[in-house]
């Protein structure tokens, strides 16, 4: 193998610094490809650049994907208010499309037909990853040093020990991953079903106390602006994940089933996400149907999974996003969101479209638009079908 050319999808974690030192020291040619879906700055990026090239990288690519996550995933993860089991919103998961989309066209532009990436044999990314790589090129080569070997963390920190290799990582209790719709925390306490984790090991601590009331607006379902400034959805996230995480909301554990069929525990915080889509849902609430909510939490329901598990080039994803795109074209309105210590509140919206401001009757007060005859014959008719079944089957 000395020589060939392989693609590494690079993260300068653990498991991504195992994979590139064994591969140079196998004799490949390493170009160690980073995929930025947000969570690194500048200074980080120049530090990871330095550590690939130590580990024996020729190339080290960092690609801005930001845009892309945002244009193909997030966009409809907040139009669809997708949180797996209802808490996690999917922050690594749907990173892992974007990267492996990315990742394989430098490996075409580039003629480049062998990809190598840090997953286990236990975990959902290899699943995501290579499927991902085999549909977009039937013929490509993928190595997986870790999970072909069988290689634990422990056996990684040591063999780069042996090496000579010594990086901030080396006595890491956890393994994270960050991105810009969160960060996810696994390791030590989620490998068991009791354990909670330790405050130590969230990236965010609390360090503001006093409540603080946003205006978050939206426009047919996409933020727009937070307390009237104005900018693009990207901007915007990261505006909010400054200002929220600061009281460490967003917390939380998620358990879950894997694609491979066995359960599993991760840690994650995600202040903005998870306050973008309630703040999203609520505005949905006031400015949609009845039967259009009912039929979006259950398409909802099934984009998440798809997204969860890879599953991004079914064709059912064209189709549920452009239904989504279309449900959105009322939802457009400011969301009022009080944030305190590790925790928020929505106090309310305001909208041209709620369906409150009509002027049929207030709920549970007056009724406006009908008389007292119209409404005891309409309970008349509507307990119609119960009332026929139990008397047929006394």
């Amino acid at each position: 193998m000395k020589n060939k050319t392989i693609v590494l999808a690079y993260s300068g974690g653990l498991d991504t610094s195992f994979c590139l030192k064994r591969l140079s020291i196998d004799g490949f040619d390493v170009h160690a490809i980073l995929v930025n879906t947000g969570g690194f700055n500048k200074s980080e990026l120049i530090n990871i650049k330095k550590q690939a090239i130590e580990l024996g990288a020729s190339k080290f690519i960092s690609i801005d994907a930001k845009k892309p996550f945002y244009d193909k995933i997030i966009k409809f993860l907040i139009f669809g208010n997708v949180l797996k089991n209802n808490s996690y919103p999917l922050s690594v998961s749907s990173e892992r499309i974007i990267q492996a989309i990315e990742i394989m066209n430098y490996s075409k532009k580039n003629n480049i037909n062998t990809i190598a990436h840090g997953s286990t044999g236990a975990g959902n990314d290899q699943v995501r990853f290579d499927s991902i790589f085999q549909i977009l090129n039937p013929n490509i080569n993928i190595i997986t040093p870790i999970r072909d070997n069988n290689i634990s963390r422990k056996q990684e920190i040591s063999y780069l020990k042996k090496m000579g290799v010594k990086f901030r990582w080396n006595n890491s209790k956890y393994s994270i991953n960050k991105g810009i719709w969160g960060t996810t925390i696994g390791g030590d306490e989620t490998l068991t079903s009791f354990k909670t984790l330790p405050n130590k090991a969230f990236t965010k601590k609390l360090i503001e106390k006093r409540t603080k009331v946003l205006n978050i607006k939206f426009i047919k379902g996409e933020i727009v602006s937070i307390n009237n400034k104005r900018s693009n959805p990207i901007d915007l996230i990261d505006y909010l994940e400054e200002i929220s995480s600061k009281y460490a909301i967003g917390r939380d554990v998620h358990v879950g089933d894997s694609i491979i069929g066995i359960k599993g525990r991760v840690g994650f915080e995600a202040s903005a996400a998870r306050i973008i889509i309630k703040a999203h849902e609520l505005l949905e609430k006031h400015t949609m149907s009845k039967w259009q909510i009912f039929q979006k939490e259950s398409i909802s329901k099934l984009y998440g999974m798809l997204i969860h598990e890879g599953q991004y080039f079914d064709p059912v994803i064209e189709d549920i996003e452009a239904y989504f795109e279309k449900s959105q074209r009322y939802v457009t309105g400011n969301v009022f969101v009080e944030l305190s210590p590790y925790n928020f509140k929505l106090n309310g919206i305001k909208s041209k479209h709620d369906l409150m401001n009509d002027n049929s009757g207030v709920y549970g007060e007056e009724n406006l638009n009908w008389s007292s005859d119209d409404i005891k014959g309409f309970i008349k008719i509507y307990s119609n079908s119960s009332r026929i079944f139990k008397q047929i089957n006394k």
